[in-house]
């Protein structure tokens, strides 16, 4: 079925032509367009990501040396850097925020697994955000600081799928804590976050919700504990505590009782204290719901080492935006394949495979089963792993 076609052909195979098209219909983007169609400009800018295209210099030189394989790439007739530009400043980035979002719910379902280490009925949640330093003199709407500007990538990473289910794309100078109100909770699911998500109205509504939060206490909170729950030290947790908050504005805002846990960590030597609303968990699976937030860690370490979401090709805040939800396609289709053909390797190595295969005329499975890449330099337990195998 593959005979004769390019690798990247084959991966883009993946991709649901005909939901792009209705997207695409939706906002108008290919009105009065010739050739170089939103699917053309799509195509180009994934392709940018998975060969590590450092500027737009550098993509153009990249396709243009391939100028005879254009058709059979599917990135059209012609490509300019022209016509790329002036795509990705003109034509509105909700196309590509949509199709990511599909590529988002196709890859949750087939990376979802089952045997998750701690018995919860929901998902679990990891609510950070990261920061995109940006040269203010360049990009003049991205004002962070006095001399220095910025964006922020919100993200809402599922940690049993490894693929984030929310992204929203912000100047700098917004508060992470905003990010909560747009958040779609679910019923029964756990949402896991550091001390700067900690707003007890906003923490409220999640436990109106029927949801769960564990987030990391900051060094001043004031709480009165009402009773004492059993523990076992031998696991690192210290004391487990069951109480209200104290300060009249704090309390007015989460009238409810909350649970405290102190945890030991003995591999960083620290001493931690969490605070949620579900009573039911033992301390320690408490412990490690936190500890599994370090997922989106990972997620934003592998977005920015491997994928181009540093440098940008365009100016504009919405070239800004296509370039980083293509990003986001880029490593759904990663993932994508890397599950559906039951390739045991992590993101990183399908990636690093994919970047130097993407001309090459073979099965797409056989390349990445064949290859021999046991000497990754990188650590295999700092890499995210495709689950669903």
């Amino acid at each position: 079925m593959n005979q004769g076609k390019y690798i990247f052909a084959q991966l883009t195979d993946f991709l649901p032509r005909r939901i792009f098209d209705r997207i695409v219909d939706k906002y108008e983007g290919n009105k009065r367009v010739r050739s170089f169609t939103c699917w053309n400009q799509m195509l180009c800018m994934v392709f940018g990501q998975l060969t590590a295209r450092d500027s737009m210099r550098d993509l153009m030189l990249s396709l243009e040396a391939h100028q005879s394989k254009y058709y059979h790439l599917g990135f059209g007739s012609t490509v300019s850097r022209r016509n790329l530009g002036t795509a990705n400043e003109r034509r509105t980035c909700k196309i590509f925020e949509e199709f990511a979002y599909v590529l988002i719910e196709e890859a949750r379902r087939s990376c979802y697994r089952d045997d998750f280490e701690i018995k919860v009925d929901g998902n679990v949640y990891a609510l950070d955000s990261t920061t995109i330093d940006l040269c203010l003199s360049i990009f003049w709407w991205a004002e962070f600081r006095k001399h220095k500007g910025g964006i922020k990538l919100h993200t809402l990473f599922d940690i049993k799928t490894s693929i984030p289910s929310f992204l929203h794309i912000t100047t700098a100078k917004v508060h992470d804590v905003n990010i909560m109100d747009l958040i779609p909770y679910e019923k029964g699911s756990f949402y896991v976050a550091d001390k700067g998500y900690t707003d007890f109205l906003r923490l409220y509504r999640i436990h109106a919700n029927g949801s769960f939060f564990v987030i990391s206490a900051k060094d001043n909170l004031q709480f009165r504990r009402m009773y004492s729950k059993r523990v076992d030290k031998s696991t690192g947790v210290l004391n487990d505590h069951i109480g209200k908050l104290v300060v009249y504005k704090s309390r007015t805002e989460y009238p409810e009782k909350l649970r405290r846990i102190k945890y030991y960590d003995s591999e960083h030597d620290l001493n931690l204290v969490f605070l949620t609303n579900n009573m039911e968990l033992s301390a320690s699976d408490i412990a490690l719901l936190y500890k599994k937030r370090w997922a989106v860690e990972l997620f934003f370490k592998w977005m920015k080492q491997h994928l181009k979401i540093k440098s940008f090709w365009g100016t504009t805040l919405n070239a800004v935006k296509v370039q980083m939800y293509c990003a986001v396609i880029a490593y759904c289709l990663v993932a994508l394949v890397g599950n559906k053909l039951k390739v045991n390797r992590t993101i990183y190595e399908i990636l690093q495979i994919l970047s130097i295969s993407l001309l090459d005329k073979a099965p797409i499975k056989e390349i990445l089963t064949r290859c021999d890449y046991n000497n990754v330099k990188e650590l295999k337990n700092n890499q995210l792993i495709i689950s669903g195998f």
